[in-house]
């Protein structure tokens, strides 16, 4: 059964960081790629970042360029998101999820979702 195990959430400080982790499990996760959404209270999933298969391509929603990071060990199954300098408008219900090789940033064709973490920025 294919399964994100998404974590690393939490309460912080505008300008401070937190980095997100995601752990797979029940799939060969180097022939995925790997993304980040994020979601607001009445708003739909906004794709914020993502990795192919390879590590070879990442992109960012133009609000969290130079200031978000996404990486993979694909030999430890785990995707990470580095957020710097944290914004009260980055405050959401991040969720990782997982699509064949390719970034297409649509959250209906993501195979596989975790079950999302809170990200909350105080000012």
């Amino acid at each position: 059964q294919m399964q994100l195990a998404d974590s690393g959430g939490g309460l912080v400080q505008f300008g401070e960081s937190l980095r997100l982790s995601c752990a797979a499990s029940g799939f060969a996760l180097e022939y995925y790629a790997l993304g980040w959404f994020r979601q607001t209270a009445g708003k739909g999933r906004e794709a914020v970042s993502c990795i192919t298969n390879e590590g070879d391509i990442t992109n960012y929603a133009d609000s969290v360029k130079g200031r978000f990071t996404i990486s993979r060990d694909n030999a430890k199954k785990t995707v990470y998101l580095q957020m710097n300098n944290l914004q009260a408008e980055d405050t959401a219900i991040y969720f990782c999820a997982a699509e064949y090789k390719f970034c297409s940033g649509f959250p209906r064709t993501q195979e596989v979702w975790g079950r999302g973490i809170p990200v909350s920025v105080s000012s």
